[in-house]
């Protein structure tokens, strides 16, 4: 049974203010005070971790540490099947120094083609996973896995979403997810399922 959160103020582990504010209106039907960890001068740890679950949970405890408040923080990646479910945990870093999601997906481009991956949607199968870990400042932790399948398209296509959105054609659609409403987005996607069941299980 997943413990209930019944507290005013919760820390998101995240020095990216776009994030905090997404998960900002999503837990607002909860009157839940949100504070990000970049507000609050919170050091970012080192992402360590070798799975989703593990990077997610080594986020939501240094923020539950260094705040004495209860933590959110999630971590999420590309996983390509035909690349052995690369980049994964590292999707991050195949933006490369300057964060720059164009690089990393003309990387996957690349390292498909370099492999002779034919282009068909089932030759490159992908899933998104995000992990939300929210934990106490007791260090009891929830941890909640979404996930959406689909297949990687080149060139990439849509200005909306983020990273590696423009190049990923989720399962049953024709669109990229950077071609779809936020709403529709948020429907489907990785962080969107990962964020009900939280909701489901904690919040309501």
């Amino acid at each position: 049974m997943a413990r209930r959160f019944a507290l005013p103020k919760l820390v998101v582990a995240t020095h990216n203010r776009g994030k905090a504010g997404e998960i900002a209106t999503m837990l607002s039907p909860f009157g839940v005070d949100i504070v990000s960890a970049g507000e609050l001068g919170l050091p970012a740890p080192d992402e360590t971790g070798t799975t989703f679950e593990d990077n997610a949970t080594l986020k939501a405890l240094a923020a539950t540490r260094a705040s004495g408040l209860p933590a959110l923080a999630d971590d999420s990646g590309l996983s390509v099947h035909a690349l052995d479910h690369q980049p994964g945990v590292y999707s991050a870093d195949w933006e490369g120094p300057t964060r720059d999601a164009i690089v990393a997906m003309r990387r996957i481009q690349d390292e498909l083609a370099k492999r002779g991956v034919p282009d068909t949607t089932t030759a490159r199968a992908a899933t998104f996973h995000c992990v939300l870990a929210l934990a106490w400042p007791d260090e009891h932790l929830e941890l909640f896995h979404g996930t959406c399948d689909g297949s990687i398209v080149w060139p990439p296509r849509g200005s909306g979403g983020h990273g590696y959105d423009p190049c990923f054609q989720p399962e049953g659609d024709t669109r990229t997810t950077a071609q779809m409403s936020d709403a529709e987005k948020n429907a489907i996607s990785h962080r969107g399922r990962a964020f009900r069941m939280m909701v489901e299980a904690c919040f309501r």
